[in-house]
């Protein structure tokens, strides 16, 4: 079963399993309240319930919904596929009376019914902790890996746009036999890049940037911008979670970034922006449903 809104991945996801979509009678009361009720009998089976939960915030509602029905329509598991896990941005207390949304919503989804988590690329590794059941953690390296391979680029350098990736770029770096560069970034407020400065060489390279998710993309379009005044003889982008909020098709579209590649975890407007280029991850999904609803391992789908 699916939520609304992450409708055309659900469909493709269960296309690559094999298996139709679940039936859901979604009521809408004129207030804005909706109940979603499954139509058909999950009684003592294995569920999987897929949805982002990007703004707004009744995307997490419907979800919670759903597994709550589930659980009352005596589901004997309820598996949770969340593509992109929101709030997870505030994963620990950094200034003082500030909530710590994504263990708020790990307690909303476990609370619900939810037996078992599958998610990809989490914005922070520590939220996986912050569960009491299991986490299936994914990674879109396993998708990125072979695309980046097929651009056969010469002297590949792989970038991150902040300190806070550079594990990740250092994984796959170590992965392509690639360089490594970072770009260091001050912030004053949220959404808005200070000051920005680069850390290795990447004269003549061919540079990708690597990040978890693109929200305004004024963080990507800054690194782009310093690492060809840097000499870099051209700057790619990719990223699982295209948020791309406020003027991030403009902010793409005016850049030094060549091409930006996604995954469809958030729907993506991509007639917005020539550059943009969306890999779907239906099928990696589908693969790991199948092992967990067969209890075999998923080890061999973690590439970096």
């Amino acid at each position: 079963f699916c939520t609304r809104t992450s409708r055309d991945l659900a469909e493709k996801i269960a296309n690559h399993y094999g298996q139709e979509l679940g039936k859901i009678n979604f009521q809408q009361f004129s207030d804005g309240e909706f109940e979603p009720v499954l139509d058909q009998s999950v009684r003592g089976g294995r569920v999987f319930l897929i949805g982002s939960t990007f703004p707004p915030a009744d995307n997490l509602l419907e979800l919670l919904l759903m597994i709550d029905a589930a659980k009352r329509a005596s589901a004997k598991s309820i598996t949770v596929v969340i593509p992109y896990f929101g709030l997870a941005r505030q994963d620990r207390k950094d200034k003082p009376r500030a909530p710590i949304g994504a263990k708020l919503v790990a307690n909303l989804l476990t609370a619900a019914g939810a037996t078992r988590i599958m998610t990809i690329d989490l914005h922070a590794d520590q939220i996986q902790g912050f569960f009491e059941i299991p986490v299936d953690h994914l990674y879109a390296s396993t998708i990125f890996v072979d695309h980046i391979k097929s651009l056969n680029l010469d002297n590949l350098t792989i970038a991150s746009p902040d300190m806070g990736g550079a594990k990740r770029a250092k994984n796959y770096a170590g992965y392509l036999s690639a360089e490594v560069v970072i770009a260091y970034k001050e912030r004053k407020k949220a959404n808005v890049v200070e000051e920005m400065f680069l850390i290795g060489d990447v004269k003549d390279r061919n540079v990708i940037l690597i990040d978890d998710m693109i929200d305004t993309a004024g963080t990507l379009c800054k690194a782009a911008e310093i690492l060809m005044k840097n000499g870099a003889k051209s700057v790619r982008a990719m990223a699982t979670h295209a948020v791309l909020s406020g003027k991030a098709y403009e902010n793409i579209e005016n850049s030094q970034i060549s091409e930006v590649i996604v995954t469809d975890t958030i729907p993506v407007k991509s007639e917005l922006s020539s550059k943009i280029k969306v890999l779907s991850c239906a099928a990696l999904f589908a693969d790991v449903m199948k092992m967990v609803h067969e209890h075999k391992s998923i080890s061999d789908k973690f590439i970096i």
